[in-house]
């Protein structure tokens, strides 16, 4: 079964110095039939303004995925951890028994564009940790780069949760296929451009639900970013 959920669906909220789009209920954003899907609890797409930020502040029993479209992030937390996301990097963290964190960007002149996405641990009060990797261009052109899973495979960061992210760029006659396990949930979030998944036309912002769905093909891009998760049931 396919479910699809177009963009201008999602929750908005411009603050001035943020414009966010909630895929499922968050903060001021609550819709008892978006709580979340499987694991998959919050994908906020947010832009920041230059020289602003979110300052210091907690989070607890959460893995936090950070993958930066455009600009860039400055991240640094109560573990001592400071780093700069940029694009084609993808920052994991653990927020465990407890964990503080403060996200800014300095550039003066250019907004920085990225997607924060919140995963439900498979166990909860663990240790607090914090991990980054980059993934070239050339490693998601026209395929599905694995990037976040439970055991780290294949180089990809790995998170405390029953999930994996895939990321992957199509153009023209670039395609991918993949099976799927149907005892679990799919979900493919559009992050930028235009792309057909199993038959439906998804542009940015938009998203697809699978359930019971055995194949997940990929095709006709227009300069198109897509991240993939497998999921839970």
């Amino acid at each position: 079964m396919l479910t699809l959920r177009r963009s201008d669906d999602r929750g908005y909220f411009d603050y001035g110095w943020l414009q966010t789009f909630h895929s499922f209920s968050f903060s001021e954003y609550h819709d008892p039939a978006f709580m979340g899907f499987g694991p998959l609890r919050v994908i906020n797409d947010d832009v920041i303004a230059p020289g602003r930020g979110f300052g210091m502040h907690g989070h607890r029993d959460m893995e936090i995925v950070t993958y930066v479209l455009d600009g860039a992030l400055s991240h640094k937390d109560s573990l001592g951890n400071g780093a700069a996301i940029l694009p084609g990097d993808v920052q994991r963290m653990s927020a465990g028994k407890g964990i503080l964190h403060s996200e800014f960007n300095h550039d003066l002149y250019k907004p920085t564009h990225l997607l924060q996405i919140w995963i439900l641990p498979a166990e909860t009060g663990g240790k607090p940790s914090y991990e980054q990797k980059h993934f070239d261009e050339q490693d998601k052109r026209g395929r599905l780069r694995l990037v976040a899973s439970p055991d780290g495979r294949d180089g990809s960061v790995t998170i405390g949760a029953d999930a994996h992210l895939s990321v992957g760029l199509f153009d023209g006659d670039e395609r991918s296929e993949m099976d799927l396990n149907p005892f679990r949930k799919g979900y493919v979030h559009v992050a930028r451009g235009e792309v057909r998944v199993n038959g439906e036309v998804l542009g940015a912002g938009d998203a697809i639900f699978l359930q019971d769905e055995a194949r997940l093909v990929i095709e006709q891009g227009r300069q198109a970013e897509v991240l993939v998760f497998d999921l839970a049931a």
